[in-house]
């Protein structure tokens, strides 16, 4: 596989990744719960939580390719990228984007939908 140069190459290939809606919602559970503790932290200034959010949304995501999708995260080789990702697949999500993303991708068939 040639390596990846621009976010516009990667954001495809992370959801071929992420191809099966559990490892999708695996994701979006430990997102969640991150931007949770992410909010639990700034209101009560307890900032030694941080550092769940990783632990939260690593998680649930790392957990999802080893017993779901059964692949290599793309944070071991694309870490910045795949961070980004995490968030614009959640957001993609809750604001109904995901199946038209996942059709460009080439992971649903026309028509098909999925979150």
């Amino acid at each position: 596989m040639k390596a990846i140069k621009t976010y516009s190459e990667f954001w495809p290939f992370y959801l071929r990744e992420h191809s099966k809606p559990a490892t999708r919602g695996w994701h979006y559970v430990g997102t969640a719960i991150g931007l949770g503790i992410l909010v639990f932290a700034i209101f009560t200034a307890r900032w030694w939580m941080l550092p769940l959010m990783l632990v939260a949304g690593y998680f649930f995501a790392w957990m999802s390719h080893a017993t779901v999708e059964k692949n290599r995260p793309a944070t071991f080789t694309y870490p910045f990228w795949s961070f980004i990702s995490d968030f614009k697949m959640f957001f993609c999500f809750l604001t109904g984007q995901m199946p038209k993303e996942l059709e460009k991708a080439g992971v649903t068939k026309p028509g098909a939908t999925s979150s």
